[in-house]
């Protein structure tokens, strides 16, 4: 049990601070950001800032999701863990850019195999829900999130990625 909170504290500490700055840097109007335009953008849509890579954004019913992956796999496999990623989502309304911090979230990875995993369920950490998960192979792949949000209604959100 030790070793879990140990994980945990860990894995907060690499992936929630940075991750809490870049929340932060965005506490303008959310409704007018353009992530096309940042520094580091490719043209596939996905960026890398430091070691965060953003996968995009999605919208669906008022509500706009922002999707990144983040690097653990060394601090992981340092504690004898298979995961390799922290997948991190944050929402906000998209008329108001005010940001929503209360639902359920769960995301179901489909691998460069075909096969799609069963769903992980996204805890909520400091302004955005998240997870780490195992992407052990080079290919693409597909993440789909299940939400109710606060308001109760249930929204799918998707987005892709691909390791090299």
């Amino acid at each position: 049990m030790k070793k879990r909170w140990t994980v945990f504290f860990t894995v907060l500490l690499t992936v929630g601070l940075p991750f809490a700055a870049v929340a932060a840097s965005h506490e303008h109007d959310h409704g007018s950001m353009n992530h096309e335009k940042m520094e580091g953008m490719n043209h596939s849509g996905m960026a890398m800032t430091g070691d965060m890579i953003m996968l995009g954004d999605d919208s669906e019913e008022g509500v706009k999701a922002m999707a990144h992956l983040k690097d653990v796999q060394e601090a992981m496999a340092k504690m004898g863990m298979a995961q390799t990623h922290h997948f991190m989502v944050m929402f906000m309304d998209a008329e108001s850019g005010k940001p929503i911090e209360a639902g359920t979230v769960a995301v179901k990875i489909k691998g460069p195999s075909g096969s799609e995993g069963e769903p992980v369920k996204l805890m909520g950490m400091q302004g955005h829900f998240g997870a780490d998960i195992a992407l052990a192979k080079k290919g693409e792949y597909k993440f789909k999130l299940g939400t109710k949000l606060a308001d109760g209604k249930k929204r799918q959100f998707e987005f892709e990625f691909t390791l090299k």
